[in-house]
């Protein structure tokens, strides 16, 4: 499944459905096939990605000896796409969106 965010101000943003149910959930947003971002709610979904970057950048690194291509506990591998990287495009969307008082919705 896709996650597909549209806004009057922004080019069309598609993300996976764990990375954009991951975001959804950061801002405060129930993931589910359709919703939206009013525009008056947008600055505090940029302060909450920020901040829930800034967190996962606070984080110890991983032992030395764990590879990242090593598999976790669950078999997959580990994320090696930070937060900070895969947020970065949708706080630019919300960016652009709130210049422009603009909702952002979603779809699936």
């Amino acid at each position: 499944m896709l996650y597909k965010f549209k806004s009057k101000a922004a080019a069309d943003l598609i993300m996976l459905e764990p990375q954009g149910r991951q975001i959804l959930e950061i801002i405060g947003k129930a993931p589910g096939s359709s919703g939206i971002v009013t525009a008056a709610q947008i600055p505090g979904a940029i302060s909450a990605l920020e901040a829930a970057v800034a967190s996962s950048e606070a984080q110890p690194p991983a032992p030395e000896g764990q590879d990242a291509e090593e598999e976790d506990d669950q078999g997959a591998r580990a994320d090696t796409v930070k937060l900070r990287q895969r947020a970065a495009p949708f706080i630019e969307m919300l960016r652009k969106s709130a210049a422009e008082k603009a909702d952002v919705v979603w779809g699936v």
